[in-house]
């Protein structure tokens, strides 16, 4: 099939309209822009606060309440509220990742998108098999990672058929390390939207959480950064990409916009209207919730003439927000944001981050420096390594996570979501935790980096003897075999 067929053959609308409610979407905008009009009231407030930290999702009316909060002494105490939230669900772990980008090919012409198609200044790039065995055995044999995130351009190249085959070569890479082994264990997927056939077979080659980001939810800016003769400037296309994922049996998705396109504060509004179209449909809310900002990319004039630029309060608030307003979910912080945002705004409920970030294709296992522009979407904010990052995170009291055990647990979709609402998962949280912790420390981490992590988890362990007496005689043997050379061990 030939480009333009392919493109012309993308969009199934039977699998949009099936979903519409008399021709209308779930997300309305004059309605979203009157809720932001409400000014907040200090009793209703703390009902909000309690609200949430009940987990349970916070209506429209009041999350703009929380948006436009001014008092300095209720910001404080939502901050309070969010880092319970997160300990409450997630216990104090940090789950890290790194991004692999397989291919800069892309046939729509996205405003703000160093990848777009009327972009010449790039050299376009698509990996190969073989060049994506050798990406990923750096990433899980020389850092560590043991979960990706794995980003495809839309474009025939890298078809739901490229996508499966990449998958499959991701999960085939397993090489020796200092005492175990390094294998990627999670690989999840940002990908455009698929029909729910396609989506069918990337659940069947075992994809983790699939992400759709829909970049803007105010309709009329959607139009005029995503060209309508573009597949991307199908705005209900994309908008319903949750939808079909569930429908085909994918339960884990991950939702986010980019902030700095339109006014944050509808984006928020957004997300959460997102949040409760799904969890009303499906009685499944999103696994991962992301917000990044806008940040230079390569000959992308628009990024620098944006009036909607985010400022570092407006995007501590977007997370605190998010953190009350969708309590359950994981929440996403990447390396665009600089060091400095990122170790202040991660005690505000942030469940995610990468580290040892590079976004070039091929540039994990390539000579790479990341001030060659030309070969990123974007420029990265924090560069510092997983080991690195590990230290500063034990600093701070926050034990790093590898655990995927949930997922083949079937720990997934409405169990995951039970779970997370009652505070549960998080102690299976804290036991696979400390388990692939102790994993990392023994076979990837710097000296000073291990001692200081060993420290860390002498607390841990304590901690899990003093709540969870039942299970730490199997515990504590766990992390006896571990030292003695097994891995990937998990309750």
């Amino acid at each position: 099939m030939g480009e333009k067929s392919w493109i012309q053959n993308r969009i199934k609308r039977r699998e949009i309209d099936r979903y519409l409610n008399g021709g209308r979407d779930f997300i309305n905008d004059e309605e979203i822009e009157a809720k932001l009009a409400v000014r907040p009231d200090k009793i209703k407030i703390r009902e909000i606060f309690d609200k949430a930290l009940h987990i349970e999702t916070l209506s429209p009316l009041e999350a703009a309440m929380l948006i436009n909060l001014k008092d300095r002494e209720l910001i404080e105490e939502m901050k309070e509220v969010a880092l319970k939230i997160k300990l409450l669900v997630y216990d104090n772990r940090i789950v890290t990742f790194a991004p692999l980008y397989l291919g800069d090919y892309c046939v729509n012409n996205c405003a703000y998108c160093g990848f777009r198609i009327e972009n010449k200044e790039i050299e376009r790039r698509i990996l190969k098999d073989e060049e994506i065995r050798e990406e990923t055995e750096v990433l899980a044999g020389k850092i560590g990672h043991k979960r990706l995130i794995v980003v495809y351009g839309e474009h025939p190249r890298t078809d739901v058929n490229y996508i499966a085959r990449s998958l499959e070569s991701i999960y085939s890479v397993k090489v020796k390390v200092r005492n175990g082994y390094g294998q990627i264990r999670r690989a999840n997927v940002n990908a455009a939207p698929m029909s729910i056939d396609e989506l069918k077979q990337l659940r069947d080659v075992g994809i983790g959480t699939f992400q759709v980001f829909q970049e803007t939810y105010h309709h009329k800016t959607y139009r005029e950064v995503h060209p309508e003769n573009t597949i991307k400037g199908d705005y209900q296309w994309r908008l319903y990409a949750m939808h079909r994922a569930f429908e085909a049996g994918v339960d884990d998705v991950g939702i986010g916009a980019l902030f700095g396109l339109y006014d944050w504060r509808f984006e928020v509004m957004g997300l959460l209207y997102h949040a409760i179209e799904l969890e009303k449909r499906f009685g499944i809310g999103p696994h991962t919730v992301s917000f990044p900002r806008l940040e230079p990319a390569a000959n992308t004039p628009y990024i620098q003439n944006t009036k909607y630029k985010v400022s570092d309060e407006d995007f501590e608030r977007i997370i605190l927000v998010l953190r009350l307003a969708i309590p359950y979910t994981g929440m996403i912080l990447t390396a665009r944001e600089p060091r400095v945002i990122r170790d202040r705004v991660i005690p505000l409920g942030i469940t995610q981050t990468d580290a040892s970030t590079r976004i070039g294709i091929g540039s994990y296992s390539d000579r790479y420096t990341e001030q060659e522009l030309e070969r990123q979407q974007f420029q990265i904010g924090d560069p510092r390594s997983l080991d690195e990052l590990i230290r500063d995170l034990t600093g701070m009291g926050y034990i790093t996570s590898f655990c995927t055990a949930g997922y083949r647990c079937g720990r997934t979709g409405k169990c995951i979501m039970d779970l997370l609402r009652s505070g549960k998962e998080g102690n299976f949280c804290k036991l696979n935790a400390v388990l692939t912790f102790k994993e990392w420390l023994l076979d990837f981490a710097s000296p000073e980096t291990r001692r200081i992590g060993e420290e860390l988890l002498k607390k841990e362990q304590e901690e899990i003897k003093q709540k969870l007496p039942g299970i730490y005689d199997t515990f504590k043997d766990y992390i006896q075999r571990i030292e003695n050379g097994e891995r990937d061990l998990y309750f």
